[in-house]
């Protein structure tokens, strides 16, 4: 069982860097994963707090957060940032709501209430946050040298 939670551990910290980008837009992108403990205060009171993980178990709440800076001396134009979803994770939301997301391996992309989701045994049903793979925002504004933000997404560990 240890192993086993040690190894998803390990996809999700292999998995979690978002796709490179094209190579005319300079835009440098990191990520980090955290994990949301909740924590009991000197004064009894409890508090959420995010922690290096160490180790995750099903049931975990993970943030996942891309940060995104153009190191060029142009502005970046029309670019996109792509995250595979882990499989041992279940994604549960972004912080801006300006994804699109992908229910099969990112081969048709849109919002998640307009997807579908095809079963093993062919039957078809409205796609479920528990149904996605990947995860991207699409930059339609540039981005000015040297500008930088981030990106979060939530997700239980399964």
């Amino acid at each position: 069982m240890k192993f086993n939670i040690l190894r998803k551990f390990s996809l999700i910290l292999a998995l979690v860097s978002p796709a490179p980008l094209l190579a005319a837009n300079e835009v440098a992108l990191s990520s980090d994963v955290f994990v949301e403990r909740n924590v009991q205060k000197p004064d009894g009171k409890t508090a959420v707090v995010l922690e290096q993980p160490t180790r995750v178990i099903p049931g975990d709440k993970l943030v996942f957060v891309v940060k995104y800076k153009n190191v060029g001396d142009t502005p970046a134009t029309d670019f996109s940032v792509t995250n595979p979803l882990p499989k041992a994770v279940a994604f549960n939301g972004t912080s801006d709501g300006t994804e699109i997301v992908s229910v099969d391996g990112g081969k048709s992309w849109g919002p998640l209430s307009d997807l579908k989701f095809t079963r093993e045994n062919g039957e078809v049903r409205p796609a479920l946050m528990s149904d996605v793979t990947h995860v991207k925002w699409t930059f339609n504004q540039s981005l000015s040298a040297g500008s930088e933000g981030k990106l979060v997404f939530r997700g239980t560990v399964r």
